[in-house]
């Protein structure tokens, strides 16, 4: 019985140690830290959103997704609300579509 916990302590130490190294070599981004490459500020991204849907943000977050590092905009346009990706490094909407009204932020994390 001895034996196996030190084999699992050995197990999530190396498991542990491995982490850090990975995040030491940037494998892993701290999201606030990923903003210092978005060429383009938040309050832009959030105007070219705004327009593009021709409504008011609701809510703008600077996230990873599967088209790279971009702001994601959630714009109120009379009844209908529309998740805009704004590029942040052109500037550029790259995506839009509209969101049910009952969607959560939670439901919204698809890419």
């Amino acid at each position: 019985m001895n034996r196996h916990r030190k084999i699992s302590l050995l197990a999530v130490a190396i498991a542990t140690a491995g982490t850090v190294a990975y995040a030491a070599q940037g494998g892993m981004e701290n999201d606030a830290l990923s903003v210092i490459r978005a060429k383009i500020p938040l309050t832009q991204a959030v105007a070219v959103a705004e327009q593009h849907a021709n409504g008011k943000a609701s809510r703008a977050e600077y996230e990873n997704s599967t088209l790279g590092w971009g702001y994601d905009v959630e714009v109120v346009s009379g009844a209908k609300v529309f998740d805009v990706k704004v590029d942040a490094v052109k500037g550029s909407v790259i995506s839009s579509s509209e969101d049910s009204v009952e969607h959560d932020d939670a439901h919204d994390k698809k890419d």
